[in-house]
């Protein structure tokens, strides 16, 4: 049988917490293989589920001095199609190169996140000029949200389809039967970046003091939310650092809400996670996140003073807290992973059929 051979530049190592890392995992876990050949790299120890799948080639890369390994595996490599394209080096030499040689393979790059990179100050101009010259010279783009379809095309004038960011709900589930919490707990999952709103969270402790909250994560702000909290005197707002999947599945199922005030995103990874374990979602409007229904899976907010109104509403009604978290169980789950890789299958066939014949193992 005729495989459709993928290079995947990611890297295959279990628990990583970077997310593009963890979908490309979840995508590439999923792929069937009698149809796709998946070739992707791996530094440590090797996510179980593609150490253990048939037609999985993993490709060690040392600790450090990698590009060599990744530039030859581009250039030399028998795949058909490269997903999930990463700005490095050598994916920057091997796209300036692949026009010369009259390489006909596919590239596809993947867009997270909003595209006006200028307007972000903790995005450096070289790390803008650097995507500039990687992923947006795929020969095929996707976006994982409207929005960002959206942004890409007003900022840099690129066609793209989407493809939502999926989640593992048979792994992210809602723990239905635990002890109520003696005290309600609202939770944060992200980076510690200004514009992710961390430190909301450290204005909500202040606001309702018999309420517990939880900051999951680590970034340029820890210190200034330390130094915050300590100023403050608050002892129900928690730092608590980043967590391995199963152990942040438990930081989910310990919540009552997820308030996430993140004002500049593409689909965010952790709405889905929180959904997934039943938890209620507040959400700014800024990126119109499809994740959220307004007013049945949460709200979505057009400040933090209404994000800071509408968690009061969630705290004072337990049985609306109760209905939206089943609501946002029950709609996130067709964005399970599943689903999202069956569309993706669709993608490659489709791509490698109007580049012409694959080629045959």
């Amino acid at each position: 049988m005729n495989r459709i051979r993928i290079l995947v530049d990611s890297l295959a190592d279990a628990d990583l917490i970077n997310s593009q890392m963890g979908n490309a995992r979840e995508i590439m876990s999923r792929l069937d293989p009698a149809r796709f050949h998946v070739s992707t790299f791996v530094v440590g120890q090797p996510d179980p589920r593609l150490a253990g799948r048939p037609e999985t080639r993993l490709i060690p890369l040392p600790r450090r001095l990698q590009t060599l390994t990744v530039f030859r595996e581009y250039m030399i490599g028998r795949h058909r199609i490269v997903f999930y394209l990463k700005g490095s080096p050598a994916s920057k030499a091997y796209l300036r190169l692949r026009r010369t040689l009259l390489d006909r393979r596919i590239v596809i790059g993947m867009v997270e996140s909003q595209c006006d990179y200028y307007n972000e100050p903790t995005i450096t101009p070289e790390g803008i000029r650097f995507w500039e010259e990687t992923i947006l010279r795929s020969d095929v783009l996707f976006s994982n949200s409207l929005a960002v379809q959206a942004s890409l095309k007003k900022e840099y004038g690129r066609a793209s389809d989407v493809v939502p960011t999926g989640v593992d709900t048979k792994f992210f589930t809602p723990a239905w039967d635990r002890p109520t919490n003696q005290r309600l707990r609202v939770l944060f999952v992200g980076a510690l970046r200004p514009f992710k709103g961390p430190q909301l969270l450290v204005h909500a402790a202040a606001r309702f003091p018999d309420v517990d909250f939880a900051i999951i994560g680590e970034g340029v702000m820890a210190n200034d939310l330390k130094a915050q909290i300590q100023t403050e005197h608050l002892s129900n707002v928690s730092l608590l650092g980043t967590f391995k999947p199963a152990g942040l599945r438990e930081q989910y199922r310990q919540s009552d809400i997820f308030l996430f005030p993140s004002c500049w995103e593409g689909s965010p990874k952790v709405i889905l996670e929180a959904s997934a374990c039943g938890l209620p979602i507040l959400a700014r409007k800024d990126y119109r996140p499809e994740t959220v229904l307004d007013g049945e899976t949460g709200y979505l907010a057009g400040s933090d003073e209404e994000l800071l109104e509408r968690l009061g509403q969630l705290i004072a009604d337990r049985e609306l807290r109760y209905a939206m978290g089943r609501a946002a169980r029950a709609y996130i789950e067709r964005f399970d992973w599943d689903f999202i890789t069956h569309r993706w299958e669709e993608i490659f066939v489709k791509l490698a059929a109007e580049r012409g014949r694959v080629r045959a193992e």
